[in-house]
């Protein structure tokens, strides 16, 4: 049915690829692409002793456009799936109008340069899009992503208006390392590190850093320390549900984690500018990336559990309602799938589902849009299917 390139040699396109193997009658011809070809070389071997299912690979450096189009011109895919870093969204992005490629990601793009997210940079490509016949799918993992499709299933079937939205992520999961960060150190640690923000009555709220916390009890798992931070699938959901009065995100840490952080960004580590070391220019948080743990290779002995959802309180038929949507993934089970930890693998199912969604021709439309803009339905029955099933609860006390 189509021919697809992935962008993305980490634990993420690790999970993609796999997954994408699984369903040869949406996906007949399979590339994988990076920096680093034998990081790539390496994931199609395993994909193949486990799936029987050729990958084909290649080197593409994902910051340089006309080395993409020479790419994308060769192997002419329908559809890319960007799972590199989230500087590159727009690189990638230009590269697939210039080709003539439909394109799917799923974080939004930020500068290299500053600690700041927001969707506007990838917003402003919707005409050239539209102009284009292509489709571009934003924000297509989990959170960003399922929580995304969470809240449009919610506002399609359970709402008349949602009024309070809160977004709950706990990792309970244990890798049994002093310190690591569970996808990109440069991302992850810039994105958690940050000042907090969330929507409120019309506005956004700043707060100073892990400033608002209360502990939550997440399914099978109990009572964890959740802090409010910002996230950005609040920008879109916030745009397209209007009646929202207010809407946060909350992710969980442990104490260990958050002293490790302070002292990173205390001693000058979470730098992203330019230092000079014996004659040369380096950025501290890069130079960090190369010692903490590789993030793709925590799954063999991660235990534990991740538990994300939306716990949402509205309007039905006159009366007030709560209602809360999640799923809870083992990164045993994770690992075991596709030798990746539970933290890939619940961004690279929902990456693999948006993609057999566009060549199904469910979510096909000119343009640039956010996935809560599509029918939610049919991903949330190949959530079941594939790995992320999702429980509901209605009219419970959410906490919040």
């Amino acid at each position: 049915m189509g021919k697809v390139l992935i962008i993305g040699a980490g634990g993420v396109g690790t999970v993609v690829v796999n997954k994408v193997a699984q369903n040869p009658d949406v996906f007949t011809e399979i590339m994988l692409a990076s920096r680093t070809k034998s990081k790539c070389d390496a994931i199609a071997e395993d994909v193949k002793k486990r799936f029987g299912v050729e990958v084909k690979t290649a080197q593409v450096d994902a910051d340089n456009v006309p080395e993409l189009v020479t790419l994308l011109n060769a192997y002419k895919p329908e559809l890319l799936i960007n799972v590199a870093l989230p500087y590159q969204d727009l690189t990638i992005m230009d590269a697939c109008l210039e080709a003539g490629v439909n394109y799917l990601d799923t974080a939004n793009y930020e500068p290299k340069d500053e600690a700041h997210f927001e969707y506007s940079w990838q917003w402003a490509y919707k005409d050239k899009f539209e102009k284009a016949g292509l489709t571009a799918i934003l924000g297509c993992g989990f959170d960003p992503g399922v929580t995304s499709i969470y809240t449009a299933y919610a506002a399609k079937h359970h709402f008349d208006e949602i009024h309070y939205l809160d977004i709950v992520d706990c990792n309970a999961g244990d890798h049994h390392k002093a310190f690591a960060t569970n996808f990109n150190p440069e991302i992850n640690i810039r994105e958690v590190s940050q000042r907090g923000k969330y929507w409120e009555n019309g506005e956004w709220i700043e707060t100073e850093p892990h400033e608002i916390h209360k502990s939550l009890n997440y399914p099978e798992i109990g009572p964890k320390e959740s802090y409010v931070i910002y996230h950005e699938e609040l920008e879109s959901l916030v745009k397209n549900y209007p009646t929202i009065k207010r809407a946060r995100f909350w992710m969980t840490f442990g104490q260990e984690y958050l002293t490790h952080l302070r002292v990173i960004q205390n001693i000058g580590m979470a730098r992203i500018d330019e230092v000079e070391y014996n004659g040369q220019k380096i950025v501290p948080i890069q130079f960090l990336k190369a010692v903490l743990p590789n993030p793709g290779d925590l799954g063999e002995n991660y235990t534990g559990w991740t538990s994300i959802g939306c716990r949402i309180k509205g309007i039905k038929d006159g009366k007030e309602v709560t209602y809360y949507v999640y799923n809870n993934c083992s990164h045993e089970a994770a690992y075991k799938e596709t030798g990746a930890q539970g933290v890939s693998y619940t961004t690279g199912v929902p990456a693999m589902i948006g993609a057999m969604m566009f060549f199904k021709g469910e979510w096909r439309k000119a343009g640039v849009y956010n996935v809560e803009e599509f029918n939610p339905d049919p991903f949330m029955e190949q959530l079941n299917i594939h790995g992320l099933p999702w429980v509901e609860l209605h009219n419970i006390d959410l906490e919040l």
